[in-house]
């Protein structure tokens, strides 16, 4: 459960603007997404595959 604490003399903006980071930060919402529908283990497994050749990738770009 993510909650935000609200200090005194404190607009409610910067309250929900913290809460939205710590929101996002936690994963919540990529989480949820990931659950609501189902990949085929094929899928997954080239989408990890893809993501691994990226990640070499960006590796390489910085090692030059």
């Amino acid at each position: 459960m993510i909650g935000v604490t609200i200090d005194d003399n404190e607009s409610i903006d910067r309250a929900l603007r913290r809460f939205k980071k710590k929101y996002e930060r936690s994963g919540v919402l990529k989480e949820f997404k990931k659950r609501t529908y189902f990949t085929k283990p094929s899928i997954q497994k080239r989408i990890s595959h893809m993501k691994a050749v990226r990640r070499q990738y960006r590796v390489q770009l910085e090692q030059q």
